[in-house]
């Protein structure tokens, strides 16, 4: 990614990460344009401290999710300043019931820092509601197995929801 005789490979960064960077955006933000438009922010913001970069701290990879996750913050808090129209009828609460846009971002940079095996048997039993037996038809996976993966899985993300580290 850096060469100190090249710089910064923004196309090599890009067919590297730009998927996975986009898959995280829609996931938070719910919303495919503006995921395109963090993603494009979020090279952008590369693009411009490419001299910034220290490869001794941390991959190309974290330094790219580092940075989205502060696009992803700005897109949040701009939506907040965006005022909400209600019903005069309507006298609920507007946020009642809807879940904190910062905390489903940790949610999901949480589940992208799982393995794929840890992920899916997470996502399968635990947000799809499949049972252990079901999950190891479909994936020829011993149920043992899936338990130790979502009990590993569960651990991690606890540790990152948490703040900690296993």
């Amino acid at each position: 990614m850096i060469d100190a005789s090249r710089g910064f490979d923004l196309r090599a960064a890009f067919a590297e990460h730009g998927s996975e960077l986009f898959a995280v955006a829609v996931n938070a933000l719910r919303d495919r344009g503006q995921a395109e438009d963090c993603v494009q922010e979020t090279f952008l913001r590369a693009w411009r401290a490419r001299d910034r970069f220290d490869p001794t701290l941390g991959s190309v990879r974290t330094w790219l999710f580092a940075i989205e996750r502060r696009v992803v913050l700005d897109v949040f808090r701009a939506r907040e300043r965006v005022p909400r129209t209600v019903p005069h009828d309507d006298a609920r609460d507007v946020d009642a019931g809807v879940a904190d846009p910062l905390e489903r971002l940790r949610m999901v940079e949480g589940l992208a820092r799982l393995s794929a095996e840890q992920r899916e048997a997470v996502v399968a039993v635990h947000l799809d509601g499949a049972t252990y037996a079901e999950l190891a038809s479909v994936t020829g996976v011993s149920i043992a197995t899936l338990r130790t993966r979502v009990f590993y899985g569960l651990r991690a993300l606890r540790s990152h929801l948490d703040g900690t580290t296993t």
